[in-house]
């Protein structure tokens, strides 16, 4: 297992390395800067900016040097110092700006997965033990409903009956009196107060998916041989259903675990916008915008980060769970 861990650490250092690179290009490669962006808004409004005002610009922010250089300089802040670069858009230093954000998003993620893992495995599992019953074809009807519904349009339904039904405030993470407010247990309960309604909204598809995933798996492993064999044996239904199929039925859905949390981080951006929620994803579509490069690349660096290692815990997590990884593996 030792070995296993370290050669999954091992193998995420060129992936990270690929990450940062393929995230700064990204933004680099294309025509134009923030200051063409801003010279267009400027003239967009009747003020023409002189190009001398705008090489004298590229050259303050570093924008005139070559790409790769800027590359480094930037890759380098980020490993030595932590520096993520200077936002052009908000006049501050990236740092300050991206990581309460991604805090947020982290906390509404793990929250939407833990969900999904409540709600989607006792379901799966009863729907696959007591397959072709009511229960299974409610939960099938709902699976279906679930992956048939975008996030954004159940966010849409979901804010509606939260407020003209139950009269409660449905935008955003905070309330407004906690907005700006520096960290504190009432503004961790008023986040908990409202982490519910987003977490649930994008929670619903992967749920979903789980459902059908653990009840094909399970199907499948209960009219195995050794399922036969450990009954024979005497083996109690729970104890053997918990033991053994169930085990062997989470494996697809431990190494689907990181696609998950992917659509989660992903798709969050539009029910974001929607529900007003202080996390990455409209900051990210307007730096993306504005090409406030800095803050793009960070924000995809970032996420793409804790892609690895929701891959690489996805992995560990599988090897602990099914021994034959392991073996194979060694």
């Amino acid at each position: 297992m030792g070995s296993f861990m370290l050669r999954r650490i091992i193998y995420v250092i060129p992936a990270l390395i690929a990450v940062s690179l393929i995230s700064f290009l990204v933004i680099a490669i294309p025509p134009g800067d923030f200051i063409t962006r801003t010279a267009e808004l400027r003239a967009a409004q009747g003020d023409i900016m002189p190009l001398a005002e705008q090489e004298a610009m590229r050259r303050a922010y570093g924008l005139d040097l070559p790409i790769m250089v800027q590359y480094w300089n930037w890759i380098s802040g980020v490993v030595l110092r932590g520096d993520f670069g200077y936002s052009f858009s908000f006049n501050l230093p990236v740092k300050d700006v991206i990581w309460p954000r991604l805090g947020l998003t982290v906390v509404l993620s793990v929250a939407s997965l833990l969900f999904i893992w409540v709600v989607a495995i006792p379901i799966g599992i009863y729907s696959a033990v007591r397959r072709y019953s009511a229960g299974d074809y409610m939960a099938t009807f709902l699976g279906f409903l679930g992956l048939a519904i975008p996030n954004f349009l159940l966010a849409l339904a979901v804010m509606y009956v939260a407020f003209a039904w139950f009269g409660m405030n449905v935008g955003g993470l905070f309330s407004p009196e906690f907005l700006e407010a520096p960290w504190s247990w009432a503004r961790v309960l008023d986040l908990l107060n409202h982490l519910w309604l987003p977490m649930i909204v994008l929670g619903t598809a992967g749920t979903a998916s789980v459902i059908r995933i653990i009840r094909a798996n399970l199907m499948d492993e209960l009219h195995k041989p050794y399922v036969t064999a450990a009954r024979a044996k005497g083996k109690g239904e729970f104890g053997l259903l918990m033991k053994y199929p169930v085990r062997h039925a989470l494996n697809p859905f431990v190494s689907g675990q990181n696609d998950i949390f992917v659509e989660i981080v992903s798709g969050g951006t539009i029910v974001a916008i929607v529900m007003g929620l202080q996390t990455t994803g409209p900051l990210l579509l307007d730096s993306l915008r504005t090409q406030d490069m800095y803050m793009a690349a960070s924000f995809i660096l970032m996420l793409s980060v804790l892609v690895v290692v929701g891959t690489l815990l996805s992995d560990l997590l599988l090897a602990w769970l099914d021994p034959r990884i392991r073996y194979q593996q060694g």
